[in-house]
């Protein structure tokens, strides 16, 4: 079994990619995962994939851009983002597809486009269980799943916990359903009330990443080989003290405790 392990750019967008790509490679990640903007230029696109091949670091794309609800519009930023990203060679893109709001159809047809592009391509997409987007809880997600066979996710479980409001002990067949599909896993621990736990190292945390880590185990036993992002997020997700500003947790921390975590037990 080979599991490869990624780190977020998101929240340290404040460094250079070089300064970036040089701390993720000492850590000891396989490479990173960096959103791109509808609006990146072909300068900073090749400064990205130019940074990581000098780090002998692998890529993998994440599309977020795009949260008007005028569906024509936003097909059309979809597609124009694919045709973008294809030219960068990707392990795999992490789509945050469609919206809550669109018709089943509407979202099946921004799936079919992805279908399109990896048939082009060769490069796998998967679409993520994120809120707002079209699989943004387990029970809408799960007519999806059996209605597209070709469907394959990015599980961030996190957010179907914050939704439902639980560990989804009440929707066996939909996390059975996202385990057989899942081809690529965002390490976040989410909570009842919310899509991220403070700090997965403090005891009274322990019952939420427990629950998240039994999934992971059912995703990764199942398939020849595995990404994982271990993907805590800045402000807000990240919760500040209040009046200061100041982050309760360090992000970045975090996350290499994360992978170090999962590395350990995967490896």
């Amino acid at each position: 079994m080979a599991v490869s392990f990624y780190c977020p750019r998101w929240g340290s967008e404040q460094l250079s990619w070089e300064t970036f790509c040089e701390r993720v490679s000492g850590e000891g990640y396989n490479g990173f995962e960096a959103g791109i903007a509808n609006s990146a230029t072909e300068q900073e696109l090749h400064e990205i994939w130019n940074t990581a091949e000098r780090y002998r670091l692998q890529v993998i794309a994440q599309f977020y851009d795009s949260a008007t609800p005028d569906f024509p519009k936003h097909f059309d930023v979809y597609s124009a983002w694919l045709e973008k990203i294809k030219a960068y060679p990707c392990v795999k893109i992490d789509s945050q597809t469609g919206r809550d709001i669109f018709s089943f159809e509407q979202n099946h047809s921004l799936v079919k486009a992805a279908l399109a592009f990896t048939a082009a391509s060769g490069v796998p997409v998967m679409h993520e269980t994120h809120r707002h987007k079209c699989l943004f809880a387990a029970h809408v997600a799960k007519e999806y799943l059996q209605k597209i066979p070709e469907l394959q996710i990015t599980l961030d479980a996190s957010h179907w916990v914050c939704v439902g409001e639980s560990f989804l002990d009440d929707q066996p067949e939909a996390m059975q359903l996202a385990i057989e599909r899942a081809a690529h896993i965002h390490a976040r621990v989410g909570y009842t009330e919310g899509p991220q736990i403070p700090d997965p190292r403090i005891p009274e945390w322990q019952q939420a990443v427990e629950a998240h880590i039994a999934w992971w185990d059912k995703i990764v036993a199942r398939n020849e080989s595995m990404t994982i992002t271990s993907e805590f997020g800045p402000y807000p997700y990240m919760v500040h003290l209040p009046g200061n500003g100041g982050p309760i947790s360090n992000q970045w921390d975090i996350n290499v405790y994360m992978m170090q975590l999962l590395k350990k037990r995967y490896q």
